[in-house]
């Protein structure tokens, strides 16, 4: 396995592997098996597997929470090794940002709901460094887990507005035996908050649960505002009951469509976020 930290040899690199496949797993490191799922995946479906290794600051609207992001290169390096892949870009700042971005992108209505409206600039920087990655990697696939669902809504805008020729591929969350999804964030949770996180994935559960049973939205939400009143260690960001393919709020479940139930809490300082598709 190969690692860079630079633009230039990457792209080196990877324009002396003429004639193969690509795939791409952009990361901001403190990987875990939900990471390794997607580059195994790509293993198994390309010539040449590369992930990427940066804690983009410029998503990042809470200084705070930018300085706090564990930071692991070697022991994530090891278990990308170990799963196969062939190429590790780990650039700094300096080195993606020369200068800083004077562009700003938009994504719509998505920059309104849940983590655009409670992270604002945050679709901006994470649309601006995938596209760069992008770019210097120019891959044939790009794979992304299904816990970032409004990331994947906004990564799927990107490559069909700019004409990326690549596919992306969404993988399905991987969790823990209790339920928790895993996050790099989850590292940062203390053993008591640890405990607790798996309510997070209940809550989930009892939505779909109350809406099958022919509750309806507002009453759920009502509900799963009580559930986390019973909880003091959390503090519910936003509950959101919204059709799967467009992240759009909906007055009623329907057989015919996905429906998509997301979250966004705190949880001993920790800002944790999952979905749930039924």
């Amino acid at each position: 396995m190969e690692v860079f930290d630079t633009i230039n040899e990457t792209q080196k690199h990877l324009k002396s592997s003429q004639n193969k496949t690509i795939g791409f797993v952009p990361t901001m490191g403190a990987l875990h098996h939900g990471h390794i799922a997607l580059i195994k995946k790509s293993f198994a479906e390309n010539d040449l597997t590369v992930c990427s290794i940066f804690v983009n600051p410029t998503q990042f609207n809470n200084p705070e929470d930018l300085k706090k992001y564990p930071r692991t290169l070697d022991e994530d390096c090891k278990m990308l090794e170990e799963a196969g892949c062939d190429v590790v870009f780990a650039p700094t700042a300096e080195e993606m940002y020369p200068n800083l971005p004077q562009i700003k992108l938009n994504f719509g209505y998505l920059e309104e709901i849940m983590e655009g409206k409670f992270r604002p600039g945050h679709f901006n920087g994470v649309g601006i460094v995938v596209a760069k990655l992008f770019h210097i990697v120019k891959p044939n696939k790009t794979y992304f887990g299904q816990k970032d669902i409004q990331q994947v809504a906004v990564i799927n805008r990107l490559i069909k507005d700019f004409s990326f020729d690549l596919e992306m591929i969404v993988c399905d969350t991987i969790r823990e035996n209790d339920g928790l999804a895993m996050s790099s964030r989850n590292r940062r949770l203390s053993d008591e908050a640890r405990a607790m996180a798996p309510k997070i994935y209940e809550s989930l559960k009892l939505g779909e649960k109350l809406l099958l049973a022919g509750e309806s939205i507002e009453s759920v939400k009502s509900k799963i505002s009580d559930f986390y009143r019973t909880y003091s260690e959390f503090e519910l960001e936003y509950y959101e009951i919204t059709d799967f393919e467009s992240l759009e709020s909906i007055s009623k479940i329907s057989p015919e469509r996905k429906t998509a139930i997301i979250i966004a809490a705190h949880l001993g300082g920790v800002r944790l976020i999952d979905n749930y598709i039924f």
